[in-house]
């Protein structure tokens, strides 16, 4: 039994030994603790690398002096919509009520001024024809008949073997002879004219932009003011492309703004991407009560094959370029303009804006922005140039997110 004792006593750990720890146990001790910060900071790192928006990048760009010349120039003063139009347009029908026998063109087909495109059925008026030239032959017939008649008319009476009453009434026949020839030449000339308006012709060089009937239906002619969408018993609608303009409404607060032969930009909704020079034609002298706008025509300068006749379209009239004073302009300081790609830019709480990238996050920075051509806006405060920016900003991006940069 003391034996027993004695070997458990043996195995009894001495707590008093220990505080004494080598220097082997005190750097285990430190580094541990370490070892799990580093492991807690990496962690964080890489949630927080896992959690960033991924996006594009873009530039604001400076440039300076002449170069600057070259940036998109022009102050915005106001944006109007509305539609491309042609200035010479028109809804073409037959002048006379018939069945179409022909027609030569389709949407999109070229004519020329006086080409004929479409027929009548014409049979009737060729009949008419041939019976008004038959008229007048006999009429013709008629008429040298009793002439050779008065003559004979004159000579007996002179011989005193012809009354004078009979003399004047072969002399009546002539005179009515002649008006029956007139007559006999008017109807032919007419029933001429109604075989002639069998044929169609274009009223002016353009395109067909819309047919309306086709070979069998009946048409008509049609009164004056009648649009595309409300005509009926027209054949083709035509325009002449080479007369594109823009109308559109303006408010009648701004209408004092805009000018003579006021420049302007015109973009249209099938292709974003292009600006057309433009100038303002015309004002319309009358308001419309219910909108209260004013209808204005603007001619597009550099108009191209892709414009279409009632596309929607923008029209940015901008400030007119004043006289430039050679000296003055020679010692004025460079100029500077702050451009940026049009995708950067942004609307916040109604506002443009774009976010700048600083050490991984975002800064919402508020711009007024200028005019716009090829994708390309101009900055007139906010920027600087040279600032690193988010190009396309998704709509749930916010200030102070952080972002890394695609690839």
């Amino acid at each position: 039994m003391t034996d027993l004792k004695g070997e458990l006593a043996s195995l009894k750990i001495d707590r008093s030994r220990g505080a004494s720890v080598g220097p082997l146990g005190w750097s285990l001790r430190l580094l541990i603790p370490a070892a799990l910060l580093l492991l807690t900071l990496y962690g964080l790192r890489i949630r927080q690398a896992l959690s960033a928006v991924e996006v594009e990048t873009a530039k604001a760009s400076l440039t300076t002096g002449a170069s600057a010349a070259e940036a998109p120039a022009g102050t915005p003063i106001l944006t109007a919509s509305g539609y491309v139009v042609a200035r010479r347009k028109a809804v073409v029908s037959a002048k006379i009520q018939g069945r179409l026998a022909w027609l030569g063109v389709e949407e999109g087909s070229h004519v020329r001024e006086g080409d004929v495109f479409a027929r009548l059925e014409s049979t009737d008026y060729e009949a008419a024809v041939e019976r008004s030239r038959a008229a007048l032959q006999r009429a013709e017939a008629d008429l040298v008949e009793n002439e050779r008649q008065l003559r004979l008319a004159d000579r007996l009476e002179a011989e005193k073997v012809l009354a004078t009453d009979q003399r004047d009434a072969a002399a009546s026949r002539v005179s009515v002879s002649h008006a029956a020839v007139a007559q006999a030449k008017a109807d032919l000339s007419f029933n001429e004219a109604q075989l002639q308006n069998t044929n169609i012709r274009a009223p002016f060089t353009g395109v067909v932009v819309k047919k309306m009937a086709e070979v069998g239906e009946s048409v008509a002619p049609i009164p004056p003011g009648v649009t595309i969408s409300s005509a009926s018993g027209a054949i083709v609608a035509l325009a002449d492309l080479a007369t594109l303009e823009v109308e559109a409404d303006v408010s009648e607060s701004n209408v004092a703004r805009l000018g003579n032969d006021q420049p302007a930009e015109v973009s249209v909704e099938a292709f974003p991407d292009r600006r057309y020079k433009a100038i303002l034609r015309q004002v319309i002298p009358t308001a419309d009560r219910t909108k209260a706008t004013v209808q204005v025509k603007v001619t597009i300068l550099d108009k191209d094959k892709d414009l279409k006749p009632e596309m929607s379209a923008k029209v940015t009239f901008l400030e007119k370029e004043k006289p430039k004073d050679a000296n003055a302009a020679a010692a004025a300081p460079p100029t500077s303009v702050v451009t940026v790609p049009k995708d950067a830019v942004v609307t916040r709480d109604g506002k443009a804006a774009v976010f700048e990238i600083r050490e991984g996050k975002v800064l919402l920075r508020p711009v007024t922005v200028g005019v716009e051509r090829q994708g390309v806006l101009v900055v007139r405060s906010g920027l600087s140039g040279g600032e690193v920016l988010v190009s396309r900003p998704p709509e749930t991006l916010k200030d102070g997110d952080s972002v890394r940069v695609k690839g």
